[in-house]
């Protein structure tokens, strides 16, 4: 059992305007041979992103959960990173976006929100380190994939609409302009700027 433990109640849930604030991310990892170029990646094949079961069901998502009004919207998505799916890392400070959608989880969260809705702050998580042991191990499984699988697995349309974003920030910075090919032909949505900046919070 985990010595460490996951937030619950909703007493210090932040909202906008009835809309219930939710904070996530996209944990993700390089992939390389040891005798690879270091200076080049094939994407579509090595970048893995991890992906967890939702709590009695089959579904595979993304971590995230509420944003509290005791931590910023960053320290949420890493905290829900490390509750959820027991993964430490790099967290990029720019968000991917932010997602409006109806929650299905329960009716209790329909009543806490109007009709359910939700509004979701996404952002990327380099995986520096993977916990034996987390606070909701015994209700999630972790599983690593590839970006083709994840889009086929993932069963939210607004979930599938940040990884597309997460992967065209990714072959924005891809190592060589091949990488950004590859890998926007697996999404077709638009071009967007994300500054690159970086901040640790672990």
């Amino acid at each position: 059992m985990s010595n460490l433990s996951a937030r619950t109640g909703r007493d210090h849930q932040r909202y906008d305007n009835n809309f219930r604030l939710v904070s996530g991310c996209i944990p993700y990892r390089l992939v390389k041979d040891e005798e690879e170029d270091s200076t080049s990646v094939d994407f579509e094949t090595k970048l893995q992103v991890l992906m967890i079961s939702s709590p009695n069901r089959h579904d595979l998502v993304f971590p995230k959960g509420g944003w509290e009004d005791d931590e910023t919207v960053l320290e949420a998505a890493s905290r829900e990173a490390m509750e959820e799916a027991g993964v430490k890392g790099i967290l990029r400070e720019d968000p991917l976006g932010v997602w409006e959608f109806r929650s299905k989880s329960s009716s209790l969260e329909a009543d806490c929100c109007l009709g359910g809705g939700c509004k979701g702050y996404m952002f990327a998580l380099e995986v520096k380190e993977e916990l034996a042991i987390w606070p909701e191990q015994d209700n999630r499984e972790r599983r690593w994939l590839n970006v083709k699988e994840a889009l086929e697995l993932c069963r939210y349309e607004w979930m599938q609409s940040a990884l597309e974003e997460f992967l065209r920030v990714m072959a924005e910075e891809g190592s060589t302009k091949e990488d950004s090919l590859a890998l926007s032909s697996i999404s077709n949505r638009g071009e967007r700027q994300i500054d690159p900046r970086y901040c640790f919070v672990v």
